[in-house]
C-alpha cells in the first residue's frame, strides 16, 4: 500500500467510530450533567473548607504578627524621640536617596506624600 492510502485509511477509522460512543455505554446527557454537577459540588466544598480552615486562620495569625511588629516599631520610635527631646534625628543626606532628575507633573514630592514620614522635596535647594 502506498503511504498516501495508508494515511487516509488511518484517518478514516477514528471518524467512523465517532457515532457509536453513546451506544457503547458512556451514558446519556442527563447522567453526564448529574455527574458534572456532583463533581462541581464536591470541588466547591473542598475550596470552602480550604478557605475557612486554612486561609482565614492564616490571615488572622499574620494580622497578629504584623500588629506585634508595628507595636515594637512604635515603641522603638518613641524611645528615640525621648532621647532627642521629642524629635526624630535628621536622616543623613545620602546621595542615593530622594533622587529627582526632573519634577513629577504634580511637583517634586511623590503622589502619596506624607509630611510626617517623608522628606519634603519642595524645600530642597
Amino acid at each position: 500500500m502506498s503511504m498516501l492510502m495508508r494515511r487516509s485509511v488511518l484517518r478514516a477509522v477514528p471518524r467512523s467510530t465517532r457515532g457509536f460512543s453513546a451506544a457503547a455505554g458512556e451514558g446519556s446527557y442527563a447522567e453526564k450533567q448529574a455527574a458534572l454537577k456532583a463533581h462541581a459540588g464536591e470541588t466547591a466544598n473542598l475550596w470552602r473548607r480550604i478557605s475557612f480552615y486554612v486561609c482565614a486562620p492564616g490571615i488572622f495569625v499574620t494580622a497578629l504578627w504584623a500588629n506585634k511588629v508595628e507595636k515594637e516599631h512604635a515603641a522603638h520610635e518613641a524611645h528615640i524621640r525621648e532621647e532627642h527631646d521629642g524629635h526624630l534625628p535628621e536622616v543623613p543626606p545620602y546621595p542615593y536617596l530622594n533622587v529627582r532628575n526632573r519634577p513629577f507633573p504634580w511637583g517634586m514630592n511623590s503622589l502619596f506624600f506624607n509630611p510626617h514620614v517623608q522628606k519634603d522635596m519642595t524645600q530642597e535647594e
